[in-house]
């Protein structure tokens, strides 16, 4: 059994669409896509999900598309015993973007700092550069050569 919880909180902003971004979170191919390993799963309420092949599964809890993902998580090295944890993100527009706010609660108390980072080196590293790479790839003119 686990020595108490914490709650990691982070903000981040991410050069994408709300839709977008909420769109690459909860699709398993998007979400494969930016992180570089399999998810799975179900994109709706209820639906159950795993991802970073298989080493984190939950379950979606609210998902309102462009603002809202509200989901149960564990790892494989969730504690015996202990409850799944609660991840809340909001995503709102914000300077041609999104403010991504991340509230995860009922985290392992002994895990929580290993969750903190590596929520900024999995995640939040990853899809920053996932977006702006689209981003740059969109803001490509293509020319015609000249003959």
């Amino acid at each position: 059994m686990t020595k108490g919880t914490a709650t990691i909180k982070q903000t981040r902003f991410i050069p994408g669409t709300p839709d977008a971004v909420f769109d690459t979170l909860v699709y398993p191919e998007a979400h494969g896509e930016f992180t570089g390993s399999k998810a799975t799963g179900d994109p709706r309420v209820g639906g159950e999900f795993t991802v970073w092949d298989g080493y984190i599964r939950g379950r979606n809890l609210e998902l309102q598309k462009g603002s809202k993902i509200v989901q149960e998580w564990e790892t494989t090295e969730w504690p015996e015993g202990a409850p799944p944890s609660i991840l809340e993100i909001s995503l709102t527009a914000k300077d041609e973007g999104t403010e991504l706010r991340m509230i995860h609660s009922r985290v392992p108390a002994e895990q929580a700092e290993n969750y903190r980072k590596g929520w900024i080196d999995f995640y939040w590293k990853p899809l920053l550069e996932y977006f702006e790479k689209r981003k740059r790839k969109a803001g490509r003119r293509t020319v015609p050569p000249k003959i």
